[in-house]
C-alpha cells in the first residue's frame, strides 16, 4: 500500500507543507477514500494554530471530505468501492459507551475528531470507521457537498431539533461561512429570518439568501429590533464573538434560546436576570452524528440550498488558508485535488 500524500502543519501556526505517512492495514470496520475535494473550515485554522490547545504535530488538517471509496474493510458491509461518499468532523468513536449507543456518537469521551490527533483530508487518501462515512446524493455537486459536512449540518441541526415552529422569528448574527448558510436553512424551513450584520455592505446579500429583515448592528441596536418583531425563538450566533452574542441575549422572545455556534474564546456577558426574563436558554451546540449529515445533505439537495464557495487546487492550500485567514474568502473555500 502506497503511503498517504498530504499538506502537513508541523508545528504551531507553521506553513503547510508536503508531508507523507504509512496509514498500516487496513482495518475490517474502516474505508479508506480517494480525496477529490475537502472545505477549508474556520476549526481548520484553530487547529493549525493550535488555539484549542489539542493539535499534535505533524498533522494534516481537513474534516470536509468528499471522494470516492478505494477500499472497504472485510466487516463493512454498507459501502463498497467507488461509492461517493463524504467524512465530516468525526472519523470514530468507542461505540459501546452510552452516548454512542443512544445515536449521539458526536458526545462519545473517546471521540475521534477527523483530524485531531490523526491525519485529515488535505491530503489524496483518507480513512475512518465505515459508520461515519456516508453517501452522497446524486444531484448534489462534490465541491458544494464538502462545506455542508460541518459547516451546514452545525446550522441545521439546531434549527430542525428545537422546536422552532414554521412562521417563528429565527436571528442569525453574523452572514459568513456559517451564517450565509444558517439564513439559507432557516428560510427553506419556513422561518422569518432576521439576520444581523456589521455594516450595510451585507444587506442586499442577506435578503437574497432568505432574511426578510436585515438588521445593522453597526448603526442599531439588534436586541431591540428583535423585540420590534416580537422577539426570537432561536438565535443562532454564528461569528465567533462573545460581545455580539451578549448583545443579542434580550433580543430573546419568551423560551427563546441563544445558539452558540461561533468558536469565541471570550467570555459571553450575561446576568441571570436576563436568563430568568421569559425563561431565555444559552446552549451550545457540536455538530450532529452521520444521520444529521445525511438529512442535511438531502435537504440542501431538496431544496437549492448552496454554499457560496471558492476552490484552490490542493497544491495551493496554503494560499487558500491565508484566504480564510483574512476573512475576504466568500464564504468557504474548498480544496480540489
Amino acid at each position: 500500500m502506497p503511503p498517504i500524500q498530504g499538506l502537513a502543519a508541523h508545528a504551531a501556526g507553521a506553513e503547510l507543507l508536503p508531508f507523507r505517512y504509512d496509514p498500516g492495514e487496513l482495518g475490517p470496520a474502516e474505508v479508506e477514500i480517494a480525496i477529490t475535494h475537502c472545505g477549508v473550515c474556520h476549526s481548520d485554522i484553530h487547529l493549525i494554530s493550535n488555539d484549542w490547545g489539542i493539535s499534535q504535530y505533524p498533522f494534516i488538517p481537513g474534516h470536509e471530505v468528499i471522494g470516492k471509496v478505494s477500499e472497504a474493510g472485510s466487516a463493512v458491509k454498507s459501502l463498497k468501492a467507488g461509492d461517493r461518499v463524504g467524512l465530516g468532523w468525526q472519523a470514530n468513536s468507542c461505540g459501546e459507551c452510552e452516548w454512542c449507543t443512544r445515536g449521539m456518537e458526536n458526545l462519545c469521551a473517546l471521540s475521534e475528531p477527523t483530524c485531531v490527533h490523526r491525519h485529515g483530508g488535505y491530503a489524496d487518501r483518507i480513512r475512518a470507521n465505515a459508520r461515519f462515512v456516508i453517501p452522497i446524493p446524486e444531484a448534489l455537486e462534490s465541491e458544494h457537498a464538502a462545506p455542508l459536512l460541518c459547516g451546514g449540518i452545525t446550522v441545521y441541526n439546531p434549527l430542525r431539533l428545537h422546536g422552532v415552529n414554521p412562521a417563528s422569528r429565527v436571528g442569525v448574527v453574523g452572514i459568513g461561512g456559517l451564517g450565509h448558510l444558517g439564513i439559507q436553512f432557516a428560510s427553506k424551513f419556513g422561518y422569518q429570518v432576521a439576520a444581523i450584520g456589521h455594516g450595510q455592505e451585507s444587506a442586499a446579500l442577506a435578503k437574497k439568501l432568505g432574511a426578510s429583515v436585515y438588521i445593522d448592528n453597526k448603526v442599531t441596536n439588534a436586541a431591540d429590533e428583535l423585540q420590534k418583531l416580537g422577539g426570537a425563538k432561536v438565535i443562532l450566533a454564528t461569528a465567533p464573538s462573545s460581545k455580539s452574542m451578549s448583545e443579542v441575549i434580550n433580543g430573546l422572545g419568551p423560551n427563546g434560546k441563544l445558539m452558540v455556534i461561533g468558536a469565541a474564546f471570550e467570555p459571553i456577558e450575561v446576568t441571570p436576570v436576563q436568563l430568568i426574563t421569559g425563561s431565555r436558554t444559552i446552549q451550545g451546540w457540536a455538530s450532529g452524528i452521520p444521520t444529521d449529515a445525511e438529512d442535511t445533505l438531502r435537504f440542501a439537495q431538496l431544496t437549492g440550498i448552496r454554499p457560496m464557495i471558492e476552490t484552490y487546487p490542493l497544491e495551493k492550500a496554503a494560499e487558500a488558508y491565508t484566504r480564510m485567514m483574512s476573512g475576504n474568502a466568500q464564504f468557504r473555500v474548498v480544496l480540489t485535488m
